[in-house]
């Protein structure tokens, strides 16, 4: 097995119109360099100052109870389902339309993941939760994708109805919104990720999580750190996941800039809806008036795979950094074998995996690029 990142870094990097676009967001990374001097000089690598910073400045913005940064958005999520009490053949219910992290934490927290279809809005369908629901049932996790949040007032009645904790996969979610609702705090954990891509980035891994009980807080404080209470005490074992100090400054950083990022992202993405909707070739999603999407990507389907194929290669050779998120569902992963999921099994799920399309709508996409992406389109279809 070779590292394939840094040949994919370079083959995105000749596009025009990427989804990678970090050498103009932190283009003032001189600022950056200034503040890491200093903890250099305080030498507080590890849960140093900015982290405590960093989990202040979040617990306000996202109006939450409690808040504890950790090493990744994955590790959010399976610290949040330890906390729990999840253990080996333990079940959690989740989507099987997601990046591979949210399946892996479940895994690696000892549970056998119960993957339940999706809607047309590539979210949970709450319809379907109730019938996979068992004894080993110890969390429902929803995938709040791409920024739009899943439909929460049926998910918390079924939760409050079985008495099965929520833990929020709210990693494309920051700043979203479910009926004036932020992301996150609609269960008893909400897990986010800072990596490179995520709409709140840092220069390599890192997450945090929202927790509502101050019972889960100090847990989750313990499971971050090798469950240290002091340096020669030791309440529990548990992991090595703790956001770095440098990680932390970075964030802190780019705080500063996450509401223009969101709405640019926004912005963005509603022009394109308005503009390919008069597209009879391609379906979008419906918005709904009491949600506040993010757009971590910018989605639509096609009629069918063979379709998909040669627009993708059509918009990449225009410059264009279409890509699939994902072709492949969880539940047809090769490491998903071990649970016995057969192609079939979800249907909605798998004819989304067949049929999407992602654009990249970040801050730094200018007009003339998302006109430039429409013109490609409608010529691609030959729709004026």
């Amino acid at each position: 097995m070779k590292n394939f990142l840094p040949k994919q870094y370079k083959q995105d990097k000749k596009l025009n119109i990427n989804h990678n676009y970090l050498s103009e967001q932190f283009s003032d990374h001189k600022k950056i360099f200034k503040k890491i001097e200093k903890v250099v000089r305080n030498n507080d690598f590890t849960l140093g100052k900015n982290v405590n910073d960093f989990e202040k400045r979040i617990k306000k913005l996202l109006k939450a109870n409690y808040v504890v940064a950790v090493g990744s958005g994955t590790d959010a999520l399976m610290l949040s389902l330890k906390c729990l009490g999840v253990k080996e053949g333990d079940e959690v219910i989740t989507s099987p339309y997601t990046f591979y992290a949210t399946i892996g934490a479940i895994v690696t927290a000892g549970a056998k993941p119960i993957f339940v279809d999706i809607n047309d809005d590539y979210n949970l369908d709450p319809l379907e939760i109730e019938k996979k629901i068992t004894k080993k049932t110890k969390a429902i996790l929803p995938v709040h994708w791409s920024g739009r949040i899943c439909e929460m007032d049926e998910i918390i009645k079924i939760s409050n109805r079985y008495k099965i904790p929520i833990v929020e996969d709210s990693c494309h979610a920051i700043l979203a919104k479910y009926k004036n609702k932020m992301a996150g705090n609609f269960g008893d954990f909400g897990c986010f990720s800072l990596h490179p891509l995520k709409n709140l980035n840092v220069w390599g891994d890192g997450g945090f999580v929202l927790i509502k009980k101050k019972f889960f807080y100090d847990k989750m404080m313990l499971l971050r750190n090798h469950g240290l209470i002091s340096r020669n005490k030791n309440q529990l074992f548990g992991y090595n996941s703790r956001l770095d100090t440098i990680q932390a400054v970075v964030a802190l950083h780019l705080l500063k800039k996450i509401k223009f990022i969101t709405n640019k992202r926004i912005s963005n993405s509603l022009y394109l809806d308005k503009k390919l909707s008069k597209i009879t070739s391609i379906i979008l999603k419906k918005r709904q008036k009491y949600l506040k999407e993010v757009f971590h990507l910018f989605e639509f389907r096609v009629k069918n795979k063979k379709i998909r194929l040669k627009l993708i290669k059509f918009l990449q050779k225009k410059g264009i950094d279409a890509k699939i998120h994902y072709p492949i569902p969880m539940h047809l992963q090769p490491a998903a074998k071990i649970y016995g999921y057969k192609k079939g099994d979800f249907p909605t799920t798998e004819k989304i995996s067949n049929t999407t399309i992602s654009l990249p709508v970040h801050e730094y996409i200018k007009k003339k690029d998302l006109n430039f992406i429409i013109k490609t389109i409608k010529g691609f279809f030959n729709e004026s």
